[in-house]
């Protein structure tokens, strides 16, 4: 890596000085865990490195008075994984956390290096997707809300301007008669990306009908997506399995995947329809109680 200067902000306002000072030529870190790879790759060689974790503001987890949550940008994998208020709110926000990479990994990433490092294949965004989150940034004009489906323009960039920095991410409250989960596909190491994700979340009357749902897809394409199709045939419908099954081969035609180590593109769009059935598929198994928020499938085959 090439010399760079450290500074270890103490405040927001520190920190957006400092990127202002720097420019083009500073980088802001968090975790580190993908940055310092960056650097390493020769792929990202900043003069001036910002450190965050020292900016008390940017930590934390906290219930907001809706029922939503809001999850500050520097806490950790882990601290999310183990959270008592994320488990209350979504048990599959948890879980999500708790299959990324490794302990190690999960003790040091943050989920504002995370979503701002926009590599479509991570764990959290298809989750986050599905269940309707924003993020919210801040620079000196203020802060602005941005949905997260809006954060994702391409590989590794974001909608966040120069000088901002991502501060929070926020989720709305969840219905008490709605269910999440998260689903993926891994063809080798437990600790690899996955050839395909599914974030899913979903809200039924008592008839069965379908009130409301979302899908968020990961590996599936350059950014994270949602199966809008797949959501707008099932979205008013009574939910059966052949009704699933018919909604989730339109997901073939929404995502545009890369051949890569984990699968050629065609492989990758036919297991977009298969994990996108399942995950339906396991929401209508699910009771709809506050208790069973969600689930993860984690299996290799």
């Amino acid at each position: 890596m090439n010399t760079f200067e450290y500074h270890a902000a103490t405040s927001l306002a520190e920190a957006l000085d400092l990127l202002t000072r720097y420019g083009e030529d500073a980088h802001l870190m968090a975790g580190g865990t993908s940055m310092v790879l960056m650097m390493q790759q020769g792929l990202l060689q900043p003069g001036h490195v910002i450190g965050l974790r020292g900016v008390s503001t940017l930590q934390g987890i906290q219930t907001l008075e809706d029922g939503g949550l809001e999850i500050r940008a520097c806490t950790t994998h882990r601290e999310i994984e183990r959270s008592p208020a994320v488990q209350a709110y979504c048990p599959a926000v948890a879980e999500t956390f708790s299959h990324i990479a490794t302990v190690r990994i999960r003790n040091q990433a943050t989920l504002g290096g995370n979503l701002i490092h926009a590599d479509p294949a991570q764990d959290p965004p298809p989750m986050l997707l599905a269940l309707g989150a924003n993020v919210v940034v801040a620079g000196y004009a203020g802060e602005r809300t941005i949905p997260l489906e809006e954060l994702f323009v391409d590989f590794f960039e974001t909608t966040v301007r120069e000088g901002e920095i991502l501060t929070a991410l926020r989720l709305p409250p969840l219905p008490t008669d709605s269910q999440a989960v998260y689903v993926k596909f891994l063809p080798r190491t437990h600790d690899d990306y996955a050839t395909v994700s599914v974030g899913a979340w979903l809200q039924r009357d008592a008839d069965g009908y379908c009130q409301d749902v979302r899908i968020g897809l990961g590996a599936l394409a350059t950014i994270p997506l949602r199966a809008r199709a797949v959501e707008n045939a099932l979205r008013g419908e009574r939910l059966t399995p052949q009704l699933v099954r018919e909604a989730a081969a339109l997901v073939r035609d929404e995502v545009d995947p890369l051949d890569d180590v984990r699968g050629s593109a065609a492989y990758k769009r036919e297991m977009a329809r298969v994990w996108t059935e399942r995950a339906v598929l396991r929401l209508l198994n699910t009771p709809a109680d506050p208790s069973s928020h969600g689930s993860l499938d984690h299996r290799k085959a």
